[in-house]
């Protein structure tokens, strides 16, 4: 399966019985913005998975403000969806691809590869044309069978523990790397080490992926190494994976606490300005 699907593509598939599609909008600062913007109207056929309630876990003293879900909560919430191995499933968003890329990632950590993320979110569907509806669709329980890969997860003691071959991109934007500003979280700054590598700039205007040629030539100065990504919560940090799959480097690993997790130990050291 492909990383991306573009809003033709989705709509020609429209009414493929194999096909699940999965509305991810939401926005950090109100939490229920994006279930009531999906309410009002939304792909047909699409149904809604809320980041905090179905694609984060409970929080606690660590693990991020993002913490990922049990598995067994995300089987159910799969199995509910419909979601089985025969079934591909469609994320989209409207906020630069991050959320549908949480599903998308959660999705192929339990080994479901049959997954891709619409290109330019639920506004690149409108802007061509394509039908909307409030009509909320009626899944078909199904059963989803996880083959987990905690190859593609990393922890706080695996980025504490990272081989110099590691490079640990930070995916939040420059001024909160530089510790300048923080917004959410207690502490300003980055892991020591990390290169700052902002997620938005993958992107084109459109809030589509970059040319192929202008995403190999970001991560060049890395290639040959290891990647572990993070970001303040795990969530942002997706957008990147999404892109970095898309350019050959589908072996990069989540830090899924990200900075929100790291700072929780205040044990562990924090850099400002730039590396």
């Amino acid at each position: 399966m492909q990383t991306f699907v573009s809003p033709q593509w989705l709509h020609d598939h429209l009414d493929d019985e194999h096909i699940i599609i999965v509305d991810c909008r939401f926005v950090l600062t109100d939490a229920e913005a994006g279930e009531t913007a999906y309410q009002e109207d939304h792909i047909p056929g699409a149904l809604y998975f809320h980041l905090s309630r179905d694609l984060s876990g409970e929080k606690k003293e660590h693990g991020g403000r993002h913490p990922l879900p049990e598995i067994d909560d995300l089987v159910s919430l799969f199995s509910q969806a419909g979601i089985d191995q025969s079934k591909t499933v469609i994320a989209y968003d409207d906020q630069d691809m991050a959320y549908a890329g949480r599903l998308w990632w959660l999705l192929r950590y339990l080994g479901h590869d049959n997954t891709a993320v619409l290109e330019g979110g639920y506004s690149a569907w409108k802007k061509a044309g394509f039908a909307v509806t409030a009509e909320l669709p009626s899944p078909v329980p199904s059963a989803f069978v996880p083959a987990v890969r905690p190859e593609m997860l990393v922890d706080v003691q695996g980025v504490r523990e990272r081989s110099p071959q590691t490079v640990l991109l930070d995916s939040r934007a420059g001024e909160r790397y530089r510790g300048e500003v923080e917004p959410l979280d207690p502490k300003a700054g980055h892991i020591p080490g990390a290169l700052n590598f902002f997620y938005k700039d993958n992107l084109t205007s459109e809030q589509t992926l970059l040319a192929k040629e202008k995403l190999d030539e970001r991560i060049a100065p890395f290639a040959d190494k290891e990647i572990i990504v993070y970001c303040g919560s795990g969530v942002t940090a997706c957008s990147n994976l999404l892109a970095l799959h898309a350019a050959g480097r589908p072996d990069a690993k989540l830090y899924a606490g990200s900075w929100s997790d790291w700072v929780s130990y205040p044990e562990n050291p924090v850099a400002t300005g730039d590396e």
